[in-house]
């Protein structure tokens, strides 16, 4: 091989890698908002598409045996994880959800409605700011089941120049292994089967039995008839289920499952390039309503 040939090869290789330190420093972006550095956010915004993460949690009371932060650890490890898979820029820890019910409990933290609502906005209306135009919120509490719609529902009172999108499924809808209770709503098997992946330091399944997660039946109303009472009403002692049969094996097969499912939410979210056109159609034409083709 005669210089000049040597000389390209060289070159040719150094190109190749540039290109793999290039890729490889791009790979490594924190999916951490809190732990990106300036320059390397605007990066990191455009590694994402856009794309953000708001996972949100709470702090209550979870049986004897779980910590009071448990649907925030939960939300916050499949997000970072699903993150890992389909690269997103995930927020801060935010506890600052519905949990009404459990304010007679420990620990809880109960924020007013107006106080929820106002702070979600405020929290989203940065994030548009700061480069996420598509933001994915994870669910980790029930309770949060009707207030995360409704607040996605708002989004069309005014012109954003974001979507929220909501993924409000903690539980695979089928399969795995076979469940032990029926009764497993809040603490309950598939919970603390869950913390058992993500902290199981923090579990102390000795404690599991040491209250009752049973339905109290305190309640005799119809079928359809609603109050906001009715949890406490159930479940006094904010536990519903038995953790005590919990098990690392279900906890692995939900937690893969719900990582795996924010996952594809991520890449149908990045592909969606509709909902934003299609609300951007909907603020033109609400602010001449009478324009509106009939």
């Amino acid at each position: 091989m005669n210089r000049k040939s040597c000389f390209a090869a060289v070159m040719i290789l150094a190109g190749v890698m540039g290109f793999v330190q290039t890729a490889t420093a791009q790979a490594k972006l924190s999916v951490h908002w809190e732990e990106l550095t300036g320059p390397d956010f605007v990066k990191a915004i455009q590694q994402a598409q856009g794309t953000c993460i708001l996972p949100i949690g709470i702090l209550e009371k979870h049986g004897p045996h779980m910590p009071i932060g448990s649907d925030l650890l939960n939300a916050r490890y499949v997000a970072l994880h699903a993150a890992d898979q389909q690269y997103a820029v995930v927020f801060p820890e935010y506890y600052f959800g519905q949990i009404a019910e459990a304010r007679q409990e420990p620990g809880t933290v109960s924020y007013s409605r107006e106080l929820q609502l106002a702070l979600m906005q405020a929290t989203t209306d940065e994030m548009g700011r700061n480069g996420c135009r598509k933001i994915l919120i994870v669910n980790g509490h029930g309770g949060n089941n009707h207030l995360l719609p409704y607040f996605a529902q708002t989004q069309l009172e005014k012109p954003h120049d974001y979507v929220v999108y909501v993924f409000d499924q903690r539980v695979p809808p089928s399969g795995g292994p076979a469940k032990k209770t029926t009764n497993d709503q809040h603490a309950g098997e598939s919970e603390t089967s869950k913390m058992l992946i993500v902290r199981p330091d923090l579990v102390h399944m000795d404690r599991a039995k040491n209250e009752s997660g049973d339905d109290q039946h305190r309640l005799n109303l119809p079928e359809g008839v609603y109050t906001g009472i009715w949890w406490y009403a159930r479940f006094p002692d904010h536990y519903a289920g038995d953790g005590s049969v919990a098990n690392k094996e279900l906890g692995e097969y939900q937690v893969k499952w719900w990582v795996d499912a924010v996952s594809k939410a991520l890449a149908a979210i990045k592909a969606d390039d509709e909902s934003l056109r299609l609300q951007r159609e909907f603020f033109e034409r609400s602010a001449h309503p009478l324009d509106t083709p009939q």
